[in-house]
């Protein structure tokens, strides 16, 4: 096994798991990644194919390694897209999604989809990767569509 490993960047987040409460900490991002300048996205991270990811929970000495199959979604400071070309194209699609427990989460998703598919149905259905994200004043989650029971559009 090499020593050697990529830098990573610690961003605040909340983790929710399939069992148990919210768990705010930290979660790791590449410092960089091949198909973009800057940093891995959190989203990226969450979609990579490995089943575990880091979390330092706050308050707690130590790594836990989460189990991306049982997190239902992780919540960050909310970023605009940084390129504005990229933000003019997206779509502002408005969503309450319900949640296994019977909780929801309001906000809109940026669709970045072809005018004839860019109804919140397809971007929905638009990945095969596991996160999609939400936004809200404030915060953005990244829900885990395994743990999805219903999405309501709002427009």
């Amino acid at each position: 096994m090499s020593g050697f490993a990529l830098p990573s960047i610690p961003v605040a987040a909340t983790v929710r798991l399939h069992h148990g409460s919210p768990r705010p900490g930290e979660v790791f991002v590449g410092a960089r990644v091949p198909h973009h300048s800057g940093p891995e996205t959190v989203l990226e991270m969450l979609n990579r194919p490995e089943p575990f990811y880091a979390f330092r929970p706050a308050g707690e000495p130590g790594v836990l390694f989460a189990a991306r199959a049982q997190t239902v979604a992780v919540t960050v400071a909310a970023a605009p897209l940084d390129d504005p070309d990229r933000l003019s194209a997206a779509k502002r699609l408005r969503l309450d999604v319900t949640l296994f427990d019977g909780s929801t989460l309001k906000g809109w998703a940026a669709a970045e989809l072809p005018d004839a598919h860019s109804r919140p149905l397809d971007y929905l259905n638009a990945s095969s990767e596991p996160f999609f994200a939400v936004t809200a004043e404030d915060r953005t989650h990244y829900v885990n569509r395994a743990h999805v029971v219903f999405a309501r559009p709002e427009d």
